[in-house]
């Protein structure tokens, strides 16, 4: 067993850091500053060696939260759905917790930039929101330990509060590159007419000459295409 690891508050204690959290998402805090806090609640509950929290994004799970520094593959390190444990736990909306020797469980998904890989036990629970799944939290221990049923509980409750505000997220996220989507379809589609105008350009022409300028400049087309339009905006005015 993991000597000292186990630390159980009392219910008053577990109420107040669940309204705290409940308080940050209504505050609208930051989604990794939600995710912070919710590392902090499992603190409580056990004291962990690592915590990992995946955010589900398409058909992946993406590192987005830990307690250890891994700062380098916060981001971008992918997990597909299903795959490892973690994708279980994910594609299943289930639970699960291994004692012993969890590196050496065949479904267990290891990477070379987590050292966290070599610990003995590991839990995770699914993070839902509306009966979907949103994202896992990932506790591990160094050592042999048994999570208990009050633990799994009380972790996976943190999970059901910051699930809406992952969700919730996502969608924030998905308007906001439907936005920059349609701003960029409007700035290239101006600057192909100037171009076609000034040029006598066909507009495939147009379209590839604002290509060609991208890439050159290795600049996105949205930029390229905003300067011609301002460009165009200065010389009218000028006349």
């Amino acid at each position: 067993m993991c000597s000292g690891s186990n630390v159980l508050v009392d219910e008053s204690t577990e109420v107040h850091l669940l309204h705290d959290i409940a308080s940050r998402i209504m505050a609208a805090d930051s989604l990794r500053d939600v995710l912070g806090r919710v590392i902090d609640f499992v603190s409580w509950i056990v004291k962990f060696d690592s915590c990992f929290i995946y955010v589900l994004e398409g058909n992946e799970l993406v590192l987005k939260a830990s307690r250890n520094s891994h700062g380098d593959v916060l981001d971008r390190l992918r997990l597909p759905l299903g795959h490892g444990i973690t994708g279980w736990v994910a594609q299943h909306q289930r639970p699960v917790a291994v004692e012993r020797n969890a590196f050496d469980d065949p479904c267990f998904q290891a990477f070379h930039q987590l050292p966290e890989d070599r610990f003995e036990a590991f839990l995770s629970v699914p993070i839902l929101s509306r009966g979907k799944v949103v994202g896992v939290i990932n506790v591990q221990q160094r050592e042999p330990y048994v999570f208990s049923q009050r633990e799994m509980r009380l972790i996976a409750t943190a999970g059901f509060l910051v699930g809406a505000e992952i969700e919730l997220a996502r969608l924030e996220s998905a308007n906001s590159q439907l936005s920059d989507q349609l701003n960029t379809r409007k700035a290239v589609e101006r600057a192909k007419g100037i171009l076609q105008r000034d040029l006598q350009l066909s507009e495939e022409k147009a379209y590839l000459t604002l290509q060609s300028q991208s890439r050159q400049r290795r600049k996105p087309m949205r930029e390229v295409a905003e300067a011609i339009v301002l460009s165009d905006e200065i010389k009218r005015a000028s006349e």
